[in-house]
């Protein structure tokens, strides 16, 4: 396999007419304690807490998939807001674990809430997803055929977990985010960038439909595997790099940030992100503590634990980072526009 690479993407200032009116999750009822884990593997609650921060992660139940978990999520952005479900024009949903290979998790939201003229697309950009669909979702609006775009995380990574793997099903639990992307006179997302670098993309990896990686001899039996020490060492190298060059792209530093947003991965990667960074550790929202790693979920899932908390406020420069599998980043920088009820 190819060595990884520390390039990072240069941020762009974007043109943007978009802005975030609305916010929704949803998590399963079944949760998976760090004591329900060591019955089934060789492990302790205090190895788990001081290796990745996670306490618990949420299940789906065998006939949950992730459809549930985004339909979940859209149908409590539209009772807790004004919104009316088929107003909605597009569905962007980031998944890598979706039911199936089609009819797309996005077609099944699009039945379930009732908007009948509307685009409906998945995307796999694995841990950057949601990050990378909202880019998706301004680029749309840009357009003008788009009013409002529907963008959703979800995931059902349990049923890709391998439960006799110790290193791996710690990490990963289930949920869905959803925020409403809307057009505005003045879009709120300030600047994006996005890299990708191919020569690691088999340090994370599910198999699914393939037996062949490119060189690399395959495991798992279509579950996810992990070289969680190469991710580590590719995350610290390159995150605070293209953070960085977001808040240049928009004349900013790192002092001007409120909250910085990070794929959940694990508590311990965000700490040291942000020590790299020079940001308190108390300035990145998270949801990795209650709900684990969720892939493309993590950051609306903390987005919108954030929000009911009232710590979003309009006006505050948020930056959001989604990284992972491929190995795919993803970041914006936004303003919230969103008030707390």
């Amino acid at each position: 396999m190819a060595s990884l690479t520390n390039a990072t993407a240069g941020a762009t200032r974007i043109a943007s007419n978009a802005v975030i009116t609305a916010i929704g999750s949803y998590a399963p009822e079944r949760v998976i304690t760090n004591a329900d884990l060591e019955r089934m593997v060789e492990t302790d609650h205090d190895w788990i807490v001081r290796r990745t921060g996670i306490v618990e992660r949420h299940q789906a139940r065998d006939d949950q998939y992730a459809s549930d978990m985004a339909i979940a999520a859209a149908q409590d952005l539209f009772r807790r807001f004004p919104i009316a479900p088929e107003d909605v024009d597009a569905i962007l949903v980031a998944t890598t674990s979706p039911d199936m290979a089609c009819p797309s998790v996005a077609s099944r939201v699009q039945l379930a809430i009732g908007a009948a003229s509307c685009l409906a697309v998945d995307m796999n950009a694995a841990c950057a997803g949601f990050v990378t669909a909202l880019q998706m979702a301004n680029g749309l609006i840009l357009t003008n055929a788009y009013r409002k775009v529907l963008v959703i995380g979800a995931e059902t990574l349990t049923k890709l977990t391998d439960y006799t793997d110790r290193s791996t099903c710690i990490l990963f639990g289930d949920g869905a985010g959803a925020v409403l992307v809307e057009r505005a006179e003045i879009g709120s997302m300030l600047a994006s960038n996005a890299v990708t670098d191919g020569a690691g993309g088999f340090h994370v990896y599910a198999t699914g439909l393939s037996k062949v990686g490119d060189g690399v001899p395959l495991q798992g039996d279509g579950k996810l595997v992990q070289n969680g020490r190469e991710v580590y060492k590719w995350a610290l190298s390159t995150v605070p790099e293209g953070v960085q060059q977001l808040l240049q792209a928009i004349d900013a530093t790192i002092d001007d940030v409120d909250w910085f947003v990070p794929h959940s991965a694990n508590l311990r990667m965000i700490e040291a992100i942000c020590e790299r960074l020079g940001l308190p550790i108390d300035q990145a929202l998270h949801s990795v503590t209650q709900y684990g790693n969720t892939s493309s979920a993590s950051i609306p899932l903390a987005l919108d634990v954030a929000y009911k908390a009232g710590r979003l406020a309009p006006g505050q420069l948020i930056v959001l980072y989604g990284f992972g599998s491929g190995l795919t980043q993803s970041g914006l920088a936004l303003r919230w526009e969103l008030s707390s009820n």
